[in-house]
């Protein structure tokens, strides 16, 4: 019988069971309901904490994906700014130096 409530299994026990499990440790039975309680809130805590944090490692992978695509398209331009930068510089070379900066 201990090690049913020690080991948590799930043991519906009837009245005289906890009754004579709490003789043998010298317990009550309102310190095995509240036991029993306190372990169910924790299991939901941890359930909640984990619905948190795969809400917040939803909003980052998010952010990540905006910021990946924000870093994409600013290479994408700084490399047109290159090419036309190059472009120019041979153009001047060929052509000399035509326009008065």
């Amino acid at each position: 019988m201990s090690q049913n409530l020690s080991r948590g299994r799930r043991h519906a026990w009837n009245e005289a069971e906890v009754s004579a499990y709490c003789r043998e440790r010298g317990l009550y039975a309102e310190q095995i309901s509240e036991w029993r309680a306190a372990c169910e809130q924790a299991n939901d805590w941890v359930r909640h904490q984990n619905k948190q944090l795969k809400a917040i490692r939803k909003a980052d992978e998010k952010r990540i994906k905006e910021l990946e695509r924000d870093l994409k398209r600013k290479e994408k331009a700084l490399a047109e700014t290159t090419a036309l930068l190059v472009l120019r510089k041979k153009a001047q070379a060929i052509w000399g130096d035509t326009e008065e900066e």
